[in-house]
């Protein structure tokens, strides 16, 4: 019974690797038409390994010879190389917008500097957002006690251009499967 389970998980793990991507619809997908064919297609690498063992035949309760037989199959879906190193810079870039963001908050609710998780992240924002200061002629504008630091904004955007460039630059070097 488990083993059946199984061999019928690894079939439709098989089938919709291969299947996932493609740009002729499968036969379970309705015909969309080729206007309306819009998926996101992630690059996978696909690895499979069968082994197949017999042992050295043996004597049933009947008298007969039998030899026994198992086949083991593994199937292993990662993403590719290019997709990873995306994955990568998405998390990167992703933790210094946030602690960009986190700064630009902290210092717009006037929070106590004397805290330590107040301070850490706006000293590891004033680094982050060091190459952008001085881009314009106002760094922060200041109203009672709240900040708003110009500078941290201009930084979150600039660090997201930088972002998308680097993306971009992963998607150029994307290796494409040839259209047969």
């Amino acid at each position: 019974m488990w083993v059946y389970i199984l061999a019928q998980r690894f079939q439709q793990v098989s089938q919709w690797s291969l299947d996932y991507g493609s740009t002729a619809p499968s036969a379970e997908q309705p015909d969309a038409g080729s206007a309306s064919v819009a998926r996101k297609t992630i690059n996978v690498t696909l690895q499979e390994q069968r082994s197949v063992t017999t042992d050295a035949p043996t004597t049933t309760e009947s008298g007969g010879l039998s030899n026994r037989t198992v086949t083991s199959r593994q199937v292993d879906v990662r993403p590719s190389n290019n997709e990873t190193a995306r994955r990568i810079v998405l998390l990167v870039f992703g933790l210094v917008q946030i602690v960009i963001g986190l700064r630009i908050v902290l210092l717009l609710l006037n929070a106590h500097t004397g805290n330590f998780i107040v301070s850490v992240i706006n000293n590891v924002g004033g680094v982050l957002i060091a190459p952008f200061e001085g881009i314009l002629q106002t760094n922060a504008l200041k109203s009672g006690g709240s900040v708003l630091d110009v500078a941290a904004v201009v930084a979150l955007v600039g660090w997201t251009v930088i972002e998308l460039i680097v993306i971009w630059s992963l998607g150029v070097f994307r290796h494409e499967a040839a259209a047969a």
